[in-house]
């Protein structure tokens, strides 16, 4: 019966009496109480109570991490408290009043659920529109019932029985009418509740029961309106993990982006508007309900008594629910009775008076209860997280390099909030991460913070605002934190709307005595407000805002708003003009401008002229084989790893299906995929005939067909035990919500992929492997993940360019950046916003972004004044789509526009509005205009179709195109639409990407880089092949020398020129001729040869992107040469478009440059991260669904890659509440494996296509794998058992080839190597003039670093080859220490680290370079910073110890490695010794070490890379068709490495390298992809197959063709890699160049240079002496005054000279055979060859007169012996018998000119008799 209030009554007395007058009253026939209960208060109760009979509008908000007891709060939809409180109904502790118990309803009344006893509909959605009469003085309410929770019952109501606006004032009793079959007269609700069928089983009161007023919308239509404000708040029993009523912690979290509700999951259909209803709204607390003890006497619950109301004090009138910008009634809980000052009552029109809706960040301490006009606050905890410290566990701590004694005090941690807001820019807000860094630093450099006293913190707060020049001000307050929250608001009201000077950020310090010092901070910044406000709500969330917002009509003053133009005119009048103006006439659709008008149907038949191009070839490229290889191994690890979930011998066949996003485009596009790979044939699970019909059998689209599709596939599953299934789940990171919380969201099912991916089937399957695809892994990859760290293939990095490319070219200080922001679009946004604070900023963005698009194209075609009022880039934009298909030689191609609108009923109107304009100017068939959305195919005109149809020569009547990358050429705008981009392909014609409503509301790192992901490409750089000419006039010599007729010519780089900013590539807008830059010398139809050059210091380049990722190479960052052409010049359009479903596409490709993006402000900040100083977006959080596992962490670099990503976020990141891995079993799954790509890699379908198509053939049976690698292996790695019957190749490719003797087996003498002139790419290597923001910290020292940073070690080893202890000196960089091993004192170093064979981490870079380096401190190409594409790498310096001092200055972070000082005077042979002996050693020290950690020592790497410091390029040459021969592509040194050290069974290979470039490889290539040959300047080196083929450590010159001839005389394998090819760089400085030849005792002043027949003298004779190393000078006289020793050799190549053992420099006249005396070594067949001469040097006990005998020798022919001193050469001649067969004079006998002291070498000659 009537109103039941809990409450305490005076006494029994008083409770009888009030008791009976109620009853009195009710009965009365007027109906009217005595005023004496209409002004009865009761005191409140003692005890807090709780609230359970209101239904809040809105959920309020739990941390994921709470107990699940309250998801009673949390996790239900919106009707969760509603439906707790049916479960719930009455307390437990009460029996059940025996009147209840109603009686059958009598004999023929209807009993439905919501319908009333006479048969009447009363639900609302019957009578939302049927006219239903209301007495006066009563109200339509909706009542609930718990039989039909899902509908809302009609009911007329007496308002007198129903509360006021404050809760109070309601009669007891009831008077109600049915608006169904029209009863009157109702007095009790009891008797009304069984009149309507609530059928309750339970007392029935009007307070649980009626819960909203009903009121009518803008149609005139019924619907639900605000809650009735009912006070009395029944105490229940809740659980003991339930939420209590005491004052909730300021500290927790509110948010449901904080807290997992995103992407459909959160259950509150709020609105974001301040809706207007009759009813004021209830009162509000910031936060959620805490755990505080709740007692004894409200478990058991105060007794059921009547009364009539509350106490009227103001101060009790509390409750709580969610803050943000939803409808201000919400959800009723009775919180304790508060003392004055807790409570802060929000002014009316809050919103409407200031212009801004206050943001309150949550602090440190306890916010107030908010009573009144809550719906104009929000109260967001972002930066709450960062204040919990304290939290943090030890482990935690220790983790971050911190004790419990460095947590900063709440002083601090005022003062660090204040010193972060005061650096703000106006267009920043504040972003957690960011934040969370800003304290982890201050904890670590300033522990615990200083010491502050109370009195002190507020003049130092205010000291800390100052420099904010008011944008930031401080609040101090003494009693409580609602105090300063009151006043600010106060504060917002005064003065007259939206003309106040506000501050930015209001920081409320709250100083008691009593609570310490606490602090908040209220953000009135309308900027800052609005888009932390915004950035609260999940995607589904604010799509839902702007739904309702469009429904409504609350968009209506902006939309009257924008019928007109800029300059007052009425828009749609004078599109009607002018299309009336027109007269069916239109603009000519290509060929022509807009000027030039034709008839409509002459358009519409318009068809350019039909192309034939043969279909492109479906290919494997390297990147994807190597995936595949990955994935094969690491499934047979899987295999192997005796877990027993996958026995591989067991399968005879494989099978597969690919899950795709809900997206029709996205299917047809995988679809296509299939059928061009040939997969379905090749597996043999389909035949050729049927394989193009069935191949979109394969491909399953997560949607509400999925289910059964995939209950077909299981059967298949289980029904085939010997096939190994393989399930692609293609984009995984799209759907991440668990099945439990999934729902129909914004049009969308979510947790179907949970339901079909996690389902028990597919997990117990052991024929069933799952392949997760996801170019953002990290959503994946928490503490909680269902793959194994060890089950990741990271795809390999590709010349991509991608988000940190588009972040990068921020610098290039280029005219027209291809990433950019709009300032003038967001200056009219910024005006706009603040005139409509109650729209969400989306909608108005979207309309200005019409409005824009709108007058952009009247401007170009009637209306020429408005083009003032168009922001630049509008403008560009829409000028090049509509100008290039009119452009001479495009056959009518042009651009696509891509405008990303997420809403979809904004979509549809941008299409539909734009469509309209389009049409009335006559622009129709100039361009299309197309709405993406995932959930409908393409929809295109015939015209337009018919044209692409053209383009392609498809002669298919009725093709239409499917995919994106159809439209390839067609100019059109397409506004995609939807949540997320689902990973669609976008055709290369995609120019432009207006992400411009991409903003605030985009703060995870997954939302963002999806976002700019439409605009990622992979690019191939092609290298002009003709040098760049500068203005000066030619140099004959030089240009001879660079023509075709030269094929050996020397690279010669000019590395000392600067990148000039002032060429033609990089001058600033202008005209197209002035930014053009020279263009590739491939032919392209579509294009003139170019005639321009460049300017001095510019460098001609062209861009070329490409689907291949086999030919991609070179630089994105070389595209900043194209990028100021953008601003006024367009690139040509594309003229071979990509391939389309069942018709041919170009094998050419088309000339184009990185798209161009332009992006909202918020987003332009976070991308400019790096450069700048906020926050990138690589330190956002991942996703919505996952959060941070600390409120701390490290700093997330962005260069971490792989693996090292992977690790951090599975130890820093955790699944939310609604992510599908939240409940997860406790292990990882064996048979899932994830393939993640780069962080941007989405734009190519054939990234996520691969693992389909490659990946599945890896996964098929041997044979099949065999067949793939037999296919590849002539391109990629050398097949072991074929190489090693190769016959070694002798020529010594070598830029000083004109020096080097002739070897015998060489067919003809080389012709002569010159130098040219080259154009650096971005992976070259530099010298110390060189100088860029991404290398500075590679080469350059800090300012703060000292020469004291490096550490000194000495490294002693004993040398069998030196028969002595050798020690050398590391000098070691404190950043590089990580490399090395030292003991555990830390002083000795012991080994230097090495890694495993069998290492699979693909960015990993197995070998340490050594370059031994001397007189070339600053000319030496010792920065390979970019040739190792920024990753990490040993990089270590050989040198001298005299030059030790010059090297660290000029390279202080680079790792030294000190020669001993008897070296000094040594040449290179010695560095590469010592090397070679040092890396040795170091394996065995490495060996012993992995050893006892159980490593087998044969997996130990053994390879180490000896490179020139004068390496500059490297290239990767790939085969063309016939016509335009080979392609050369720059590739850095970090892929070269790579592809050599995935060499299969790469240990039995002893040297590997690559080619020397020459121009002939721009023609041909080599006729056989690996060589065994001579390598030089650049080998890797396997240490262990070589331990005793030494490098003569004696030798200056030609150590390296040395060495090659004694290991492969010793059976070893040199490989070299044709396809690569090395250029260097011609170095006039340092080297053996540098040797000075003078005389040691005479000093002349004018010395005249001294010739090589002087560096040898007669023994004993008055000969000059020199100051020069005797090896040097006998080897500079070989070189050059060989034809003196050996004269019958000279231009002789029938009769070699015979050299044993070693290999000299000789001269270029003669020809040379060398021998080795190794017992069973590998020489050449010399039978039959008679010799000129004989060459013995410092030969030892294995050269034997026997051994000479084998020999035929001229007669007359010449003998050299050379050995160490007089002695052993006498010796020499004896032991060898060689005077039996020479005859020697003392006058032939030699010395070097050298002194007794510096031990000169001794030579006799001879000739045969």
């Amino acid at each position: 019966m009537g109103n039941s209030y809990a409450g305490q009554l005076k006494s029994a007395r008083f409770e009888e009496a009030l008791h009976n007058s109620i009853k009195a009253s009710l009965r009365s026939s007027s109906g009217d109480p005595q005023p004496i209960f209409t002004q009865l208060y009761l005191e409140p109760d003692q005890y807090p109570g709780n609230m359970d009979d209101v239904k809040p509008k809105v959920d309020l908000y739990m941390p994921c991490g709470e107990p699940k007891g309250q998801d009673l709060l949390n996790g239900r939809a919106s009707n969760g408290l509603e439906e707790l409180e049916e479960e719930e109904d009455s307390d437990p502790s009460s029996p059940p009043l025996p009147y209840l118990h109603q009686g059958p309803a009598p004999d023929g009344c209807c009993t439905m659920d919501g319908f009333c006893q006479a048969g009447k509909d009363l639900r609302l959605v019957s009578m939302a529109t049927e006219p239903i009469e209301v007495p006066a003085g009563f109200e339509l309410v909706g009542a609930k019932s718990s039989s039909v929770p899902e509908h809302i019952l009609v009911c007329a109501v007496d308002r007198r029985f129903l509360p006021d606006e404050n809760g109070k004032n309601a009669l007891l009793g009831f008077s109600g009418n049915c608006v169904g079959c029209g009863e009157k007269g109702f007095r009790y609700f009891t008797e009304f509740s069984n009149h309507i069928n609530l059928k309750l089983a339970t007392q029935p009161k009007k307070q649980k029961h009626l819960k909203y007023y009903l009121v009518k919308n803008s149609q005139g239509a019924l619907c639900k309106g605000p809650l009735i404000c009912w006070k009395d708040c029944k105490t229940r029993q809740f659980s003991n993990s339930s939420a209590s009523t005491s004052k909730p912690s300021s500290s927790s979290s509110l948010s449901s982006k904080e807290n997992g509700g995103t992407n459909g999951h959160s259950s509150s259909p709020f609105s974001l508007s301040g809706r207007t209803h009759a009813h004021p709204p209830l009162p509000l607390s910031p936060s959620q309900v805490g755990h505080a003890h709740v007692s004894s006497a409200m478990i058991s619950g105060p007794p059921k008594k009547r009364h009539r109301g509350w106490h009227p004090n103001p101060l009790v009138c509390i409750v709580i629910a969610v803050l943000t910008w939803c409808l201000p009634v919400a959800g009723v809980l009775q919180p304790q009775p508060v003392t004055a000052g807790e409570t802060v009552i929000v002014p009316d029109n809050l919103l409407n008076t200031s212009g801004v809706r206050p943001v309150i960040l949550i602090g440190h301490g306890t916010l107030p209860y908010f009573y009144g006009n809550v719906g104009d606050i929000v109260v967001s905890p972002l930066l709450v997280s960062c204040y919990k410290g304290n939290q943090l566990t030890e482990k935690t701590l220790a983790s971050l390099g911190l004790t419990g004694s460095q947590l900063l005090s709440v002083e601090t941690m005022i003062l660090l909030t204040l010193q972060y807001l005061a650096r703000l820019g106006s267009e920043q807000i504040p972003l957690r991460e960011e934040f969370e860094q800003i304290v982890l630093k201050a904890m670590l450099v300033c522990p615990g913070g200083p010491s502050i006293s109370p009195a002190q913190l507020p003049w130092l707060a205010r000291l800390e605002a100052s420099v904010s020049g008011g944008s930031v001000q401080v609040l101090v307050t003494y009693n409580s934190l609602g105090e300063g929250i009151s006043e600010s608001l106060r504060s917002l009201c005064d003065g007259p709307p939206y003309q106040q000077c506000l501050p930015t950020y209001v920081v409320i310090v709250c100083t008691s005595k009593m609570s310490g010092n606490e602090f908040c901070v209220l953000a009135l910044g309308k900027y800052q407000a609005r888009a932390l406000a915004e950035g609260m709500l999940t995607t589904n969330e604010f799509l839902k805002e702007i739904s309702y917002e469009l429904i409504t009509g609350k968009v209506s003053v902006l939309a009257s708003h924008f019928k007109t133009t800029s300059l007052g005119d009425n828009l749609d009048k004078q599109l009607v003009r002018i299309q009336r103006r027109r007269k069916g006439q239109v603009i000519q659709p290509f060929q022509g401008d807009v000027t030039d008008h034709i008839h409509s149907q002459d358009a519409a038949t318009m068809v350019p002229p039909s192309e034939y191009d043969n279909n492109e070839m479906f290919q494997i490229h390297p990147p994807q084989l190597n995936v595949a290889r990955s994935l094969l191994s690491q499934v047979c690890s899987i295999a192997d790893s005796g877990s027993q979930s996958l026995d591989l011998g067991r399968f005879c066949k494989v099978d597969f299906l690919v899950l795709v996003p809900p997206s029709h485009i996205l299917v047809n596009q995988t679809a296509q995929r299939i059928r061009q790979s040939g997969v379905l044939v090749d597996l043999g699970i389909e035949d050729a005939s049927s394989a193009h019909q069935r191949s979109d059998k394969y491909v399953v689209r997560l949607d509400g067909d999925v289910h059964g599709k995939m209950e077909a596939f299981m059967r298949k599953v289980k029904q085939n035990p010997y096939t190994l299934f393989v399930l692609i789940h293609d984009n995984s990171h799209v759907d991440l919500t668990s099945a439990l919380s999934g729902s129909v969201c914004h049009g969308e099912l979510q947790g179907l992929a949970d339901r079909v991916v996690n389902c028990q089937e597919v997990l117990e399957a052991m024929n069933l492997l799952v392949l997760q695809v996801s170019c953002f892994p990290f959503t994946l990859q928490t503490r909680q993940s269902r793959i194994s760290v060890h089950n990741e293939v990271h795809w390999p990095e590709l010349v991509y360019f991608g988000l940190r490319d588009y972040s990068s070219s921020l610098q290039w200080g280029v005219a027209s950046p291809i990433l950019r922001c709009d300032d003038a679009f967001e200056k009219m946004i910024n005006t706009l916003l603040e005139r409509h604070p109650h729209l969400h900023s989306m909608v108005i963005r979207s309309y200005l972004l019409i409005q824009q698009y709108t007058e952009a194209m009247m401007s170009l075609t009637s209306s020429p004044s408005l083009r003032d009022h168009i922001t630049p880039e509008t403008l560009a934009m829409v000028e090049d789509l509509i100008s290039a298909p009119g452009r001479e030689g495009t056959k009518g191609r042009g651009h696509m526009l891509l405008v990303r609108v997420p809403s979809l009923q904004l979509a549809m109107l941008a299409r539909e509005r734009l469509e309209d304009v389009r049409d009335k100017l006559g622009l129709q068939f100039c361009f299309a205009v197309l709405l993406g959305s995932p959930a409908a195919e393409l929809s295109l005109p015939r015209h337009f179709a018919n044209r692409l149809k053209a383009w392609r020569g498809c002669e298919i009547e009725d093709w239409v195109p499917h995919t994106y990358e159809d439209l390839e050429g067609l100019p059109c705008i397409v506004i995609l639409t939807g949540k997320d981009p689902l990973g669609e392909t976008f055709p290369r014609s995609l120019k432009y990407c207006d992400l411009r409503l991409i903003d605030s509301s985009y703060l995870t790192r997954t939302a963002l880089e999806q976002e700019v992901g439409l605009a990622c490409s992979y690019v191939s750089l092609r290298v002009v092949k003709e040098p760049c000419r500068s203005m000066a006039p030619k140099d004959p010599e030089t240009d001879k020398t660079s023509g075709p007729q030269d094929p050996d010519l020397e690279l010669h780089m000019d590395l000392e020129r600067p990148q000039s900013t002032g060429s033609a590539a990089t001058r600033g807008p202008g005209s197209l001729a002035e930014n053009r830059v020279s263009s590739s010398d491939i032919p392209d139809s579509s294009q003139k040869p170019s005639t321009s050059s460049c300017p001095p210091g510019g460098k001609a380049g062209s861009i070329m992107m490409e689907d291949g990722m086999g030919t991609t190479s070179s630089s994105p960052r070389r595209v900043k040469q194209e990028c100021d052409s953008l601003g006024s010049a367009t690139s040509r359009p594309s003229n071979h478009p990509s391939q389309s479903t069942q018709c041919g596409r170009g094998s050419k490709s088309p000339r184009v440059s990185p798209r161009t993006v332009i992006l909202s402000r918020a987003a332009y900040n976070l991308l400019a991260g790096e450069s700048g100083s906020q926050l990138s977006s690589f330190s956002l959080l991942p996703h919505a669904d996952v959060g941070w596992s600390s409120p701390l962490r490290p700093l997330f670099t962005p260069n971490l890659q792989g693996s090292e990503q992977s690790l951090f976020y599975r130890q820093w990141t955790v699944a939310r509440q609604h992510h599908a891995d939240h409940e997860a079993p406790p292990g990882p799954h064996p048979r899932r494996l994830l393939l993640s790509g780069p962080p941007q890699v989405r734009d190519h379908t054939d990234i996520n296509i691969s693992p389909l198509v490659y990946i599945n053939d890896s996964f098929s049976p041997v044979q099949v794998m065999h067949r793939i690698l037999e296919l590849h292996a002539d391109i990629h790695f050398p097949h072991l058992s074929l190489f090693k019957q190769e016959n070694i190749d002798l020529v010594v490719w070598s830029p000083k080839r004109r020096l080097y003797p002739k070897l015998e087996g060489e067919s003809k003498m080389p012709a002569k190597r010159e130098t040219v002139s080259m154009r650096l790419s971005m992976f070259a290597a530099h010298n110390a003039f060189h100088h860029c923001d991404q290398c500075h910290q590679y080469c350059e020292a800090s300012p703060a670093t000292q020469l004291s940073e490096c550490t000194f070690h000495a490294f002693t080893f004993c040398s069998s080859m030196l028969g002595e202890e050798v020690q050398l000196h590391f000098i070691i960089p404190k950043a590089k220490e990580q490399h090395f091993v030292f003991s555990q004192q830390g002083s000795h170093l012991e080994s230097m680290r090495l890694p495993l064979i069998s290492a699979k981490d693909l960015s990993l870079l197995k070998s340490p370079i050594f370059t031994p380096t001397t007189g070339r401190q600053e000319h030496g190409l010792l920065n390979i910073f970019h040739a190792m594409e920024g990753t990490a790498h040993l990089h270590i310096l050989v040198v001298k110890q005299y030059e030790m001092h010059h090297y660290r200055k000029y390279w202080p972070n680079h790792i030294l490695l000190v020669l001993p000082a008897m070296f000094n005077s040594a040449g290179v042979g010695a560095a590469r010794f010592m090397i070679k002996e040092l890396s040795y050693h170091n394996l065995e020290l490495e060996r012993n070490r992995l050893e006892e950690q159980g490593v087998k020592r044969q997996d130990v790497w053994p390879f180490i890379v000896m490179m020139d410091d004068s390496c500059v390029l490297w290239n990767a040459h790939q085969p063309q068709d016939s016509n335009t021969g080979p392609s050369l592509t720059n590739v850095s040194l970090k892929t070269v490495l790579q592809h050599m050290e995935a060499t299969p069974k790469i240990s039995l290979y002893a040297v590997c390298g690559a080619r020397k470039w020459s121009s002939a490889l721009a023609r041909r290539l080599p006729a056989r992809p690996f060589s065994r040959c001579h390598l030089h300047d650049f080998v890797m080196l396997n240490v262990e197959l070589t331990q005793n083929v030494q490098y003569d450590l004696n030798r200056y010159s030609c150590e390296e063709v040395d060495f090659n001839l004694r290991a492969n005389s010793s059976g070893l394998l040199l490989c070299r890699f044709n396809h690569f090819s090395l250029m260097k760089k011609q170095i006039l400085f340092g080297g053996h160049k540098d040797f000075l030849v003078k005389p040691k005792l005479v000093v002349m002043e004018n010395p005249t240079p001294i010739s090589p027949p002087q560096y040898i003298c007669a023994p004993d004779s008055e000969h000059t002496l020199l100051a020069a190393p005797a090896q040097f000078l006998l080897e500079k006289f070989l070189q050059s005054c060989s034809h003196r020793l050996f004269p019958k050799a000279v231009q002789n190549s029938s009769n070699p000279v015979l050299s044993i053992d070693s290999y000299l420099n000789i001269g270029p006249e003669v020809s040379v055979c060398y021998v080795s005396s190794r017992p069973h070594s590998t020489n050449l067949d010399h039978q039959g060859l008679v010799f000129s001469g004989l060459l013995l040097y410092l030969c030892d006990s294995f050269v034997v007169s026997g051994l000479l005998k084998k020999f035929s020798f001229l007669k007359g022919a010449t003998l050299c012996v050379i050995c160490q001193d007089r002695n052993s050469l006498r010796q020499t001649i004896v032991r060898l018998e060689l005077e039996d067969k020479w005859q020697f004079r003392l006058r032939d006998e030699f010395q070097t000119a050298n002194c007794s002291e510096d031990r000169p070498l001794y030579f006799l000659t001879g000739r045969h008799v």
